[in-house]
């Protein structure tokens, strides 16, 4: 099993754009509508006409496929 990286000074890590998908393709998949919806109103909320990368992510991570918040507890 290969070693975990401890990334101790932030700017030492890469960036999420220079990082590889840790997903492999067939376990990936595409934002519901709600998810991009909340993406969006999050892009709005920071002054940007469209979501970059960073509001997918939060949305994909931070909220199921129904737009509400992902239940932190197993």
């Amino acid at each position: 099993m290969p070693t975990r990286r401890v990334f101790d000074d932030p700017k030492s890590r890469p960036r999420p754009w220079q990082r590889d998908n840790p997903k492999p393709k067939a376990a990936r998949t595409r934002l519901s509508a709600a998810q991009r919806e909340a993406a969006r109103a999050r892009a709005s909320d920071a002054g940007r006409r469209y979501p970059n990368l960073i509001d997918n992510l939060w949305a994909a991570s931070a909220l199921d496929a129904r737009g509400r918040p992902r239940d932190e507890r197993p």
